[in-house]
């Protein structure tokens, strides 16, 4: 898919165009996934510029909110294991309501890899993880991982909630879930990939909004709707130890 087209096609979900490299990303990306699309169910949408704008600008849309570009300094405290996260002056993409500027990622059921990889694309310092438990699906997963040439990209073929039950199970400092079956049900386990001051970001119908409330344990930015959507919405919740989360404007 030409990337002049691309690029027009996610400028409603953003700032600023993508850098030419991404949109070549995009390009591949979309293309690896109509073809194993006739394999497998990947996804519904299986014309090219819808899968731009409801798979990669809703996710994009996720990704500017949820990482907005702030400086980024060394923290022993934040990213203690890690090693540095950056330089004094230095920019990077810090998780909103966090200090953390070298965060783990975790998304359950990636399904055709949204929003995972276009998070991964946008800010490729984060430690991506993703959990699908279709075992053919995980392998898409890993194709595309290796041909957009991706780092630092773990692929659990396992379920979320088998996974949430164990005593080793991963933690993150930013947990994402798109629209999902039982979502009452997968929520509490959502929580439970959470780190200390840890985010949950979802891409969600509005009438799924009421139930977040659930999480009691979490503070709640005010929905966002998603361009070009009258229904879709991204909801933003930060675990804190002290104090309230800033509800003002994200990006």
């Amino acid at each position: 898919m030409d990337i002049a087209k691309i690029a027009a096609l996610l400028d409603p979900f953003l700032e600023q165009s993508l850098p030419p490299s991404e949109l070549d990303q995009i390009s591949i990306y979309i293309d690896l996934l109509l073809r194993w699309n006739t394999r497998i169910n990947l996804t519904a949408i299986r014309h090219p510029e819808e899968i731009v704008t409801r798979h990669f600008g809703e996710s994009f849309f996720l990704a500017r909110h949820l990482f907005p570009t702030q400086p980024c300094h060394p923290d022993p405290e934040l990213v203690e294991g890690e090693g540095p996260a950056g330089v004094p002056g230095s920019t990077a993409y810090r998780v909103l309501g966090t200090g953390h500027c070298t965060p783990r990622v975790l998304d359950i059921g990636s399904g055709a890899g949204f929003p995972a990889l276009p998070l991964k694309m946008w800010a490729p310092q984060i430690h991506l993880t993703m959990v699908e438990s279709n075992h053919k699906k995980a392998a898409f997963l890993r194709e595309v991982t290796r041909a957009l040439t991706l780092t630092d990209v773990n692929v659990i073929t396992d379920r979320a909630e088998i996974l949430a039950a164990r005593p080793d199970s991963p933690r993150a400092e930013v947990v994402t879930l798109r629209a999902v079956e039982r979502f009452e049900t997968i929520l509490p386990q959502a929580a439970m990939f959470l780190a200390p001051n840890a985010t949950l970001a979802m891409l969600i119908g509005i009438a799924q909004v009421p139930k977040l409330t659930t999480l009691t344990t979490l503070q709640w930015h005010p929905p966002i709707l998603i361009p070009q959507s009258q229904v879709r919405v991204l909801s933003i919740g930060v675990h804190m130890k002290s104090g309230t989360i800033n509800s003002g404007k994200h990006t």
